[in-house]
């Protein structure tokens, strides 16, 4: 059984209904199995020792109508160990709750609020959670995306992961049913850092083309030669 010990934030964009999830731990590739996202229903955290399903059936019932707390109550049913398990949901209303089952290892516990929802266990102490509500809180002006890698920072520059650093995952859907953002660090010594590094590179060279790709109201997409060699996407052929 895969053991995360994480500190994640789940959230929705009140103006664009975005939804995202950002998340660290010391192990490797924490993005191929945390976060579970899906547009227009909401976002999922998946944590502690890990069920994978959480987030796949717990979307699924989020797309049915379900609120996210009665998600919440129907995995905690269905699940046979809920005692070691930890995750955050988010609802397309912007409701959010979490859950820390009390056989998570270390420090660990939760905080909710409108549109979001922070876990952690195995954390150096709760200033990590707490710091991360207070940057989301106080960074509205910004894309979700920013907001999330701001309080991920915000998080590890408390302490994190009480065993140390490894991978980080960056997830937001908007509109489509492919992903606006999908970054991940699967090992690296400081993985928050790097993520946003990386996403500072993706500002530049990959979200601009993400913008002209086919869309559900534009299948044609918006895609054209001239302005993507303006903006350094394409190199001329020489």
């Amino acid at each position: 059984m895969l053991k995360l010990n994480t500190f994640s934030i789940t959230a929705r964009d009140e103006k664009t209904g975005q939804f995202g999830v950002a998340v660290s731990t010391k192990v490797p590739a924490v993005g191929c199995l945390c976060p579970f996202v899906k547009a227009g229903v909401g976002a999922i955290a998946t944590q502690s020792f890990v069920n994978p399903y959480i987030g796949i059936n717990g979307l699924k019932y989020l797309e049915e109508g379900l609120s996210a707390q009665q998600v919440m109550e129907r995995i905690l049913q269905e699940d046979p160990e809920p005692a070691i398990r930890q995750f955050g949901i988010v609802d397309k209303q912007g409701n959010a709750v979490a859950f820390s089952g009390d056989k998570c290892d270390g420090w660990y516990g939760h905080v909710t609020g409108p549109n979001y929802a922070i876990a952690g266990n195995m954390l150096v102490g709760e200033e990590t959670i707490q710091e991360m509500k207070k940057s989301f809180d106080s960074t509205s002006e910004l894309t979700l995306a920013e907001r999330l890698i701001a309080a991920m920072e915000a998080g590890q520059a408390a302490g994190g992961d009480k065993r140390g650093r490894q991978s980080a995952s960056l997830k937001v859907y908007s509109t489509e049913e492919y992903p606006l953002v999908d970054l991940r660090v699967d090992e690296h010594p400081d993985p928050v850092k790097e993520l946003r590094r990386i996403f500072e590179v993706a500002q530049k060279e990959l979200f601009p083309f993400v913008e002209m790709l086919p869309t559900l109201k534009n299948p044609a997409g918006k895609f054209d030669f001239e302005s993507s060699r303006e903006m350094g996407l394409l190199q001329d052929e020489k």
